[in-house]
Order: structure tokens, then C-alpha cells, then sequence
């Protein structure tokens, strides 16, 4: 079914057919409707190629298949990667340079034609070679890939310039949705405000700033699957009306994250009617200057803004009321190639010292000639933790004699005043599915490399930097690489500020079952494992 939308480590490779999660002792039930909350006003848009927001996940990842990803049940693991489309993951050939996948028989799109190899092949051609005029927000996490095709209805081959072990979590990535040639061919801005897939759940309707929703698609080639009969997705961008809405049992949950308060808040409200589960993100969020706008170009300003904010003590206190809770540097925490607490505090805005840095600060301002410089800080119309995040900077920037003041955006509008540049200084979200530390600092590198980079800067050594990391295959000469690259980014150029790293809460109704967290609220959400205990 199609319609217009309406206004209003080592890797450990299984095969397809794995069960998706169920509690354990537990059949699962069919039938219901899934109502969920989403954290936003309405995604930009419905091309999961073109966005970077969980939006957009959110909203349409039911309708949708993918040609790897994730083992969904094993959400948590970062390394254990599955078949969706294809019938097995292949051994790469020719020294890691070409991987051939098969593609399953008897897919359907939702209209009832035939998916075939050259549908994923347009749709990554589309992905990494973006057409003139389109954009692709993880072209870049396909640096490594020469050529995609379809030798015959059931294969897809990717051969790549290089061997990287980065290639195969990049393409489990969760946004990469696997689209229909002859929409493509007809436009491919079509999947901008258009559905049409293969996943778990048919198109029934959307009005914007209000809500979407599917039914089962009764075709769908996992047997059995999905034990829903259909879901309704309520957008609310104020966190109150969403906790009031899972409270009042209107919905069940907001696959998100809740700040402790709010989880605190349900959970003595409702006792064992809610379950609540936790984990670590791959989520970080960011201060990015544009540097077309002055002094923005001057590395020293750039410096100062980070020299100010005190992560330290900053980080425990906004805990206790936000998302936010370890401070770390552009890698993931935990993960083998993050930052240890000593790399960190040799770096611009993680001195142990925070006088010390403030001093640094207010020195560096008054040789740019920007003592009391006064500048807009754009900020997304989300509270958790954008609007928290937002009031600290401005407090901590105010400590070494500047003046910020919010200009707070819908979701969209956010999207496009910093696409055009139209911003000082802006907070930003790093948020990844997959852990793969070595592209998930792409979003740090120059708009011309990562077209998502709002920062307005070009950097040939940042990118030289970038490129020896992703080719160097030695753990221990990759994680000095990588080392190298973040005082250069962080602490050498300013050009990314980095703030906090984000923690998960999700509390939900305890008749969800077969929901589990991960590390990234983009996994898992095609509602295929989720059923209703009621």
C-alpha cells in the first residue's frame, strides 16, 4: 500500500531466521493496537535517507525493511548483525573487497509487487550516490564502497575500494530503508512525503503535528510476524503531556527516553502497571559554532565556549532532571576506543581546573576582541535534554561575561536554520544506532564529507586525520589515531564543542511486552516484536 501523506570489535554473524524477542515464559499474544508517544512535532520529513532524527524513525520505521541489522533479540549487543532482507550474511571475497547478498524470494511490497535485487540496489545507490539535488545524511559512512549492483533478480554485490571492518555494522545501520526503483526512477524526493515499503506495517494515515498510523501487513515474510494489528503514534513535543498520556493509559510508551523524574513520577503513580528499563546511549550532544559567522571564525572564541562549561560538576546535577550523564569525549563510553578520564582532561573544556579554564577563557576572548560578546544559541523545542542543556550554557557562558540568548525551533524549522546556516551557535544531537565509533564521529568532519555537519567549515587535516583512522586495522595504532583526531576536533580547532552523554529511561506500560532497550532509541523500531499482554 502507498499514500500521500495528509497535512493536518570482532563481528559475530548469524543467519536470518532468528525468533524476535519474547519475555521469557511467555507466548505472545496477536492482536491490538500499539499507541505510542512521539518526542517531536512532526519529522522534517519521511525520507529516513535525507533525516537524522529519531523523528522520522519513529514516525515510519514500521512500514519499512532493511537488508541487514541488529539481531532484535539481542538489541544491546553492538557486534551481533542478522539478515532482514537477505537470506544469509556473506564471507566477504577478493581480500574483503566484495560482498554478494542474496535476497529472500516472495517479498512484497505493500502494494503486492514483487521486491526484487534491483530495488536494494537502487535504494543504496541512492544512499551512498546521492542524485544531484538530494541529500543523504550517511553518505559518508560509505566512503569505503565503489559500487553497488544487481547481477540478477536474487543479488546484491558491493565492492569496495577498501577493506574496513566498519563496512558491514554501516550498512545494519537502522536508517537505511530499503525503498522501490520505480518510486526512485519517478523522483527521488518521492520518499520525502510518500510511503511505501515491505516492513511489518501498511500506510493508513498521518496529520501533521498530530499523528501516524499502520495496520498489519498480512504478507509480511516474517511467518507469524508482527502480532500487532496495527499502532497509532500520537506526536507531543512537551514531555508533560507525554508522561500524562502513558499515566491516563492513553498510551503506552515513548520509545525515547524519559528524564528520571518522569520515570519516578509513573512509577509512584502506577506501581507494577509500569515497567521501566535503563541503559547507556549512543548519544551525545554537541555545541556547534557557525563559522561563517563572526567571531565564529576565530579558533579563540571557539576555544572559550568550551573553556567555560564545567562538564564535571555540571554533569551530576543535571542527571538528577535530564538525559544527560557521563561526560566523555566524541567516543562512545565503554567503548574500546573511548577516551579514559586522563586523555580527556588534557583537552579544551574537560580541565579538572575549572577556574583555571574560565581564566583561560576570558584571556582568549579579550585577544579576539570578543569580551562580552552578545549571540543567539538555536536550540530544538524539545525538553529533554535540549531545553535543560540550553539554560546551563547560557548560565556557564555568563560566568566569563557573555551573553546568550535561546531562539528555540520546532523540530523541522531546527532542521532547516542550521541546513541554511542561519545561526551563531547551535546544540545538537551525535545520535547513533549501531556502536561503530570510527563513523560515528563522521558527524565531526567539514558538511562537504558529512552533509550533516552544520558547522560551515573546511578542514582538509581534520579529514586527513579521519582517514588514516578508518583505514588503520592494528586496535592499538587505530585508538591512537582516534586520540589524535579528538584533541585536533575538541581541543586544537574548537571546531565541535562536545557537552554529555546521553542516558536512556524508557517506562512503559507493563502490558508492552517484547520490548527491549538498547543503546540507541533508532533500533528495533518496526514494531515487529511488540505485542500486548492485555
Amino acid at each position: 500500500m502507498r499514500g500521500v501523506l495528509r497535512s493536518g570489535a570482532a563481528l559475530t554473524i548469524a543467519a536470518l531466521a532468528l525468533p524476535l524477542p519474547v519475555s521469557a515464559g511467555e507466548s505472545p499474544k496477536r492482536g491490538g493496537t500499539l499507541t505510542y508517544m512521539i518526542a517531536a512535532d512532526a519529522p522534517p520529513s519521511f525520507d529516513a535517507h535525507r533525516e537524522n532524527t529519531f523523528a522520522t524513525v519513529h514516525s515510519a520505521a514500521p512500514f519499512y525493511s532493511v537488508l541487514i541489522r541488529v539481531n532484535p533479540d539481542n538489541p544491546a549487543s553492538t557486534t551481533d548483525l542478522v539478515c532482514d532482507l537477505c537470506t544469509e550474511i556473506p564471507q566477504p571475497n577478493d581480500e574483503g573487497l566484495t560482498y554478494a547478498f542474496k535476497i529472500r524470494d516472495g517479498v512484497k511490497w505493500h502494494d503486492g509487487s514483487p521486491l526484487t535485487a534491483a530495488d536494494v540496489a537502487a535504494t543504496w545507490n541512492k544512499l551512498i550516490f546521492p542524485p544531484e539535488g538530494s541529500t543523504s545524511a550517511r553518505q559518508s559512512f560509505f566512503i569505503m564502497v565503489d559500487k553497488v549492483e544487481a547481477p540478477d533478480p536474487r543479488t546484491v554485490v558491493f565492492r569496495l575500494k577498501f577493506a574496513t571492518r566498519a563496512f558491514l555494522p554501516a550498512l545494519a545501520d537502522p536508517y537505511n530503508w530499503i525503498y522501490k526503483k520505480a518510486n526512485l526512477d519517478k523522483d527521488p524526493h518521492w520518499y520525502e512525503k510518500n510511503i511505501e515499503g515491505s516492513g511489518p506495517f501498511k500506510f493508513v494515515g498521518f496529520e501533521t503535528g498530530q499523528s501516524i498510523s499502520g495496520v498489519r501487513n498480512p504478507d509480511y515474510y516474517h511467518q507469524g510476524k508482527p502480532y500487532l494489528d496495527g499502532f497509532h503514534a500520537i506526536y507531543a513535543p512537551k514531555q508533560a503531556t507525554r508522561v500524562d498520556a502513558i499515566r491516563s493509559d492513553r498510551a503506552a510508551i515513548d520509545f525515547r527516553n524519559m528524564p528520571p523524574a518522569a520515570r519516578d513520577e509513573l512509577v509512584g503513580a502506577l506501581g507494577d502497571k509500569i515497567a521501566v528499563q535503563e541503559s547507556d546511549l549512543n548519544c551525545g550532544n554537541l555545541v556547534t559554532p557557525n563559522q561563517k559567522k563572526k567571531p565564529f571564525d576565530d579558533v579563540r572564541v571557539r576555544r572559550a565556549l568550551s573553556l567555560a562549561v564545567d562538564r564535571w560538576n555540571g554533569a551530576p546535577a543535571l542527571a538528577k532532571i535530564a538525559v544527560v550523564r557521563t561526560v566523555g569525549g566524541i567516543v562512545y563510553p565503554g567503548s574500546p576506543l573511548a577516551a579514559r578520564k586522563d586523555d580527556l582532561e588534557k583537552l579544551a573544556g574537560f580541565w579538572p581546573d575549572i577556574e583555571k579554564s574560565r581564566a583561560e577563557a576570558r584571556r582568549l576572548l579579550k585577544e579576539a576582541g570578543a569580551e562580552g560578546l552578545s549571540f543567539e544559541l538555536l536550540n530544538r523545542d524539545l525538553e529533554n535534554p535540549f531545553k535543560y542543556l540550553g539554560v546551563w550554557l547560557v548560565d556557564e557562558w555568563s560566568k566569563i561575561g557573555l551573553h546568550a540568548r535561546q531562539r528555540v525551533l520546532p523540530t523541522g524549522p531546527w532542521f532547516e536554520a542550521m541546513r541554511n546556516g542561519n545561526f551563531d551557535v547551535t546544540i545538537e544531537g551525535n545520535c547513533r544506532s549501531v556502536v561503530n565509533p570510527v563513523l560515528d564521529v563522521q558527524k565531526l568532519l567539514p558538511r562537504s564529507v558529512f552533509t550533516e555537519n552544520y558547522g560551515n567549515f573546511e578542514d582538509p587535516r581534520q579529514v586527513e586525520l579521519y582517514q588514516r583512522m578508518l583505514h588503520e586495522i592494528d586496535p592499538a595504532k587505530q585508538r591512537a589515531a582516534m586520540r589524535e583526531f579528538e584533541k585536533y576536533v575538541i581541543d586544537d580547532t574548537a571546531n565541535e564543542i562536545f557537552l554529555l552523554w546521553q542516558h536512556r529511561i524508557v517506562p512503559y506500560r507493563a502490558y508492552v511486552k517484547g520490548f527491549k532497550v538498547s543503546s540507541s532509541f533508532y533500533l528495533n523500531q518496526d514494531l515487529g516484536a511488540i505485542w500486548l499482554d492485555r
